[in-house]
């Protein structure tokens, strides 16, 4: 099989926990039911807790709330993400959206903007394309 994407020499990625994911302008960080379930037992919540505090019905599904500055909820300007080790597929996946990888200039706005993207770690095109799938499911 052939990678005929443009960053088929694969690209370079690590996570500096900077927040700026996380934080700022409002959007969509989409949770499944196993997503729902990892927060409450990491946090030591009922689901029902979680999903009343923490989320909201959107037109996928539940989405993560936000902060009024429209910062995640589980963002905490000292500590990070608050539930780093089991945070949403979504966000495992950043920076490798199809919108962040679609053509060179994208990555390069994406670099722009995220101070690990485009250093570290190299991550192979398959690795890449992987990711990508996750977050369409």
């Amino acid at each position: 099989m052939t990678d005929d994407h443009w960053y088929r020499d694969g690209l370079r990625f690590r996570c500096t926990r900077c927040g700026n994911c996380c934080t700022g302008e409002p959007g969509y960080v989409w949770v499944n039911d196993e997503e729902i379930d990892a927060i409450a037992r990491l946090r030591e919540e009922s689901r029902d807790e979680i999903i009343a505090r923490f989320t909201k019905a959107g037109h996928r599904g539940r989405t993560l709330r936000e902060k009024a500055n429209g910062d995640c909820m589980f963002y905490d300007s000292k500590k990070g993400c608050t539930i780093y080790t089991i945070r949403p597929r979504q966000c495992r996946t950043w920076p490798f959206w199809q919108s962040n990888v679609d053509t060179p200039l994208a990555w390069d706005r994406t670099r722009a903007l995220c101070p690990g993207a485009g250093k570290g770690e190299l991550i192979p095109s398959e690795e890449i394309t992987r990711r990508l799938q996750v977050i369409k499911l």
